[in-house]
């Protein structure tokens, strides 16, 4: 095993056990955490600048798979998903997520860190500033408006690495839904986005120089491998202390931690 494969192994194995730890913790998981994880990982393993975000993301998204899929799985065994918006809604999504991904290909290191930062952005002002009350329509659209939103949900999730359970989340529940529906239901957004995307990010990043030792295109085998096995390991034990925080204090410092991650992501896009 040569010396880049085993500093890739350690630092990703250590991001794998935080971000696991952090998205049991605030409840909200995937590129969320892990990107801006891989990222650093990357940074300090001297990847090409140029390629190192579309790799951090890739990987990210190739995460997603099996924990989406686990997700849904117990959601659907506690009766909680809204299969009709899933039938509905997931080609879309789908499409979306392909569209990001061929996006990505042409996009520069520098776009999809503006686009991620911005997003972290919004993200964390919702999560610390929303109202819960608060309604945008009375129930979920349907026809022309409904597939440009869903196309948007999975295009700009494919760009920034995440499965989509904080987008969703936060659209289903302006739309009256029950938020533990919302959870439930998005969970099942992440495959959709996820398979697509990552078969994307594998094809446009292939043979593109400068990657990680041991990548398919923009997803990086081990991390793919470390990061399923290792967030699956600390995430319960981030999900038993978030039981004994206030939550409102737990969400105001999430939205804080996702704003100073943002504010991070976009200085390296202008730096």
């Amino acid at each position: 095993m040569s010396a880049d494969l085993v500093w890739l192994v350690v630092g990703v194995a250590a991001a794998g056990l935080a971000a696991g730890f952090v998205g049991g913790l605030f409840g909200i998981g995937g590129g969320v955490v892990i990107v801006p994880a891989l990222y650093f990982v990357f940074t300090v393993l001297g990847v090409d600048e140029a390629v190192r975000m579309h790799a951090a993301v890739g990987t990210s998204l190739s995460t997603i798979i099996s924990t989406s899929w686990r997700s849904l799985s117990a959601h659907a065994k506690a009766g909680a998903v809204d299969f009709t918006v899933l039938r509905a809604w997931t080609p879309w999504i789908a499409l979306g997520a392909a569209l990001g991904a061929a996006l990505a290909g042409i996009a520069s290191a520098e776009a999809l860190l503006l686009v991620f930062g911005g997003g972290l952005l919004l993200i964390a002002a919702q999560i610390g500033l929303a109202d819960p009350n608060w309604r945008l329509f009375a129930e979920l659209p349907g026809g022309l408006l409904r597939a440009a939103i869903a196309g948007g949900l999975g295009l700009l999730s494919a760009l920034m690495g995440i499965g989509g359970g904080a987008i969703g989340v936060t659209l289903m529940t302006l739309c009256g839904r029950p938020i533990h529906q919302a959870v439930a239901t998005a969970s099942g957004f992440g495959a959709a986005i996820a398979v697509p995307a990552t078969l994307g990010y594998v094809i446009v990043g292939w043979e593109r120089e400068g990657l990680p030792a041991w990548s398919l295109g923009f997803v990086n085998v081990p991390g793919f491998v470390l990061l399923a096995l290792l967030t699956a390991i600390t995430a319960p034990f981030g999900a038993r202390l978030a039981h004994r925080l206030p939550q409102r204090t737990l969400k105001r410092a999430f939205a804080i931690a996702l704003a100073v991650l943002g504010l991070n992501m976009l200085r390296e896009a202008f730096s």
